[in-house]
């Protein structure tokens, strides 16, 4: 009914920048919360980014003031553009919706993309 395909993970140098996109298809009416996780391997998944409905956005620390998360509701996409990269932001970066409304009123939650995998050498 709904998918998110994540897309832009890439190899990238240390301090070097990527943007991450992510596509939301299906018969929407309405998005609450974007989201992007990152999963490193042998840890736990961790929120990086929100964006709420009303445009806000939460960061965790470690990467305020070097990620921005943005959406273009137009094309049903949300962006991570991240800057100042470290070897620590290597990760699976997966893309979710706490929240979505479909054009039959139904809803759903806890939408998942596949993820994309974020690599930064040294």
């Amino acid at each position: 009914q709904v998918q998110l395909v994540e897309s832009g993970g890439d190899l990238v140098q240390a301090g070097g920048s990527l943007r991450l996109s992510c596509v939301a298809s299906g018969s929407l009416w309405s998005i609450d919360t974007w989201a992007w996780y990152r999963q490193a391997p042998g840890k736990q998944r961790e929120l990086v980014a929100s964006m709420f409905k009303d445009e806000t956005t939460q960061y965790t620390g470690s990467v305020k003031d070097r990620f921005t998360i943005s959406r273009d509701s137009s094309k049903k996409t949300v962006y991570l553009l991240m800057s100042s990269l470290k070897p620590e932001d290597s990760a699976t970066y997966f893309c979710s919706i706490d929240r979505v409304i479909l054009t039959d009123f139904s809803e759903l939650f806890d939408v998942w993309g596949q993820g994309t995998l974020v690599t930064v050498s040294s």
